[in-house]
């Protein structure tokens, strides 16, 4: 197990990014949660396996969403915590 302390960046905020991003962790099997920062960035933290993230990742950059615009997520790597039993979206 594996954790990602994640911040996206981009046209993330008032797009439905945070929904989507939570429709990606359930579709991989990711535990953590997402939520808006005041700056305008969105926190994305996510454990599971290696590969679960990896695919988790590529997809939370909605590459073919009209609205949604990603431009980076800088992502910092650390061992699981397993603290979340599944996975949030924070308001």
């Amino acid at each position: 197990m594996e954790r990602i302390t994640a911040v996206a960046k981009g046209r993330v905020q008032g797009v439905g990014y945070r929904a989507f991003v939570g429709e990606c962790a359930r579709a991989t099997g990711v535990h953590g949660y997402v939520k808006n920062l005041p700056d305008g960035t969105v926190e994305i933290i996510a454990e599971s396996s290696p590969a679960s993230l990896e695919n988790f990742l590529r997809l939370a950059y909605a590459s073919n969403d009209l609205v949604i615009r990603v431009d980076v997520i800088d992502v910092k790597r650390g061992p699981a915590t397993e603290e979340y039993p599944g996975f949030r979206v924070e308001w």
